[in-house]
């Protein structure tokens, strides 16, 4: 059994249920605001599941090589290795405002210090991958099939007083196997540059002077403070290996309309829509459910969007990528039309917003394509660069209104 704790306090307790499932169930003394999700309301019953982790415990489990480092560090001493041994293992670190211990342990959230400028200095021949896997892997609660981790980041700046009065993750480092996805880091960083130049909010994030990281700040996190964060698997009652299951128009639109506050919710919309075309022009064919989000203090206080994350071309890397979810029934990359008619009937903007809010994408494609032209000039994967750039050209094209 695992105790669950939100903002630091005892809350329920999960446990496994019959053969493969879990079970859930609050403390007689929380209140509402303490509740672990906002599709989880405080209530005497169990919340049950027949079949793996109720999903807002399975959100941050990791997966790809962090979750097989951990269980090559843990299966032999554990004799087990699932899901609820995971998530005792990473459960003091998390994203969000959840965390995990044994039945009968304290909290104690302690992540090592790291210092941010030798991740995005220093040259480590290699290898910085091993080395922050082996120091960060069991403080990594984060889920994605991209190497990372959390760290305690450190810079010598005003903000270290910061991380020194938290015992939690301040940063998210992300790396890359160049057997698989050469330059993913740099990638990453200018479609964030492109996101924020396109008017979306973006964490704020850097790349090491070799392209080997991208370090990320944490938007989880404020002023010292854990919020409460929700992927759209969590939102629509979904474990983590259903992220690519149905269409945007329900999955994603509609679910913003259920859960964000309603003085906040026109603008979300315009958001999620500017967000999706945006995906759209960069050819990023894993903007699946865990790649949308909301934030929130607890859970009877204000709920927005959370920031833009995850935003990469795939489709240099895999030339025929889809969408990862559906739209109009189908996977196939939107034209401008079918753009412009999901703002007007999803995300309920004019028409003539819908389409200025693509040429903003188009332009901000064009601004960054300077700054993707001249790394990838003297970066040795260069194709990436080349490829990368092609679907700009092509997303842009889509983007932008017919001249004449």
């Amino acid at each position: 059994m695992l105790r669950v704790w939100v903002d630091s306090r005892s809350v329920g307790v999960l446990d496994r249920l019959g053969p493969r499932g879990s079970t859930f169930v609050y403390q007689p003394e929380v209140n509402e605001a303490e509740t672990v999700s906002l599709t989880m309301p405080k209530r005497t019953q169990s919340w049950d599941v027949p079949f793996g982790l109720i999903p807002i415990f399975d959100m941050n489990l990791p997966e790809g090589a962090l979750r097989e480092r951990l269980r090559l560090q843990f299966a032999k001493a554990l004799g087990t290795f699932d899901e609820f041994d995971l998530l005792a293992i990473v459960g003091r670190s998390q994203i969000g405002r959840i965390r995990y211990s044994g039945l009968d342990e304290t909290l104690l959230e302690d992540v090592p210090f790291q210092s941010i400028d030798e991740i995005l200095r220093e040259r480590r021949e290699g290898g910085l991958f091993d080395y922050l896997l082996n120091v960060f892997a069991v403080h990594s609660g984060l889920a994605g099939i991209q190497p990372k981790v959390m760290i305690r980041g450190v810079d010598g700046g005003p903000d270290d007083r910061l991380s020194h009065s938290i015992r939690g993750a301040t940063h998210i480092v992300k790396l890359w196997d160049p057997a698989e996805y050469p330059e993913l880091a740099a990638n990453e960083f200018f479609c964030l540059s492109a996101a924020r130049r396109a008017h979306l909010t973006v964490p704020d994030f850097a790349l090491s002077q070799d392209g080997t990281a991208l370090v990320i700040e944490r938007f989880d996190l404020t002023a010292g403070i854990y919020q409460g964060f929700e992927d759209f698997c969590v939102l629509n009652g979904l474990t983590s290996d259903k992220k690519y299951s149905g269409g945007y128009e329900t999955r994603l639109f509609r679910r913003i309309s259920d859960f964000v506050s309603p003085e906040g919710r026109p603008a979300a919309l315009e958001t999620a829509f500017r967000l999706f075309a945006f995906n759209c022009a960069i050819g990023n064919g894993d903007a699946h459910l865990k790649n949308f989000g909301v934030l929130y203090k607890d859970t009877l206080s204000t709920v927005d969007l959370a920031p833009a994350y995850d935003l990469i071309t795939t489709r240099a890397y895999l030339p025929a990528d889809q969408m990862a979810l559906t739209l109009e029934g189908s996977t196939r990359w939107p034209d401008r039309a079918k753009l412009i008619r999901l703002g007007q009937t999803r995300a309920r903007l004019k028409a003539t917003k819908a389409s200025e809010i693509l040429e903003q994408v188009a332009d901000a494609l064009s601004d960054v394509t300077v700054e993707v032209r001249a790394y990838f000039r003297h970066a040795a994967h260069r194709a990436i660069g080349d490829r990368m750039l092609s679907e700009w050209q092509e997303g842009t094209r889509m983007a932008r209104a017919p001249r004449g």
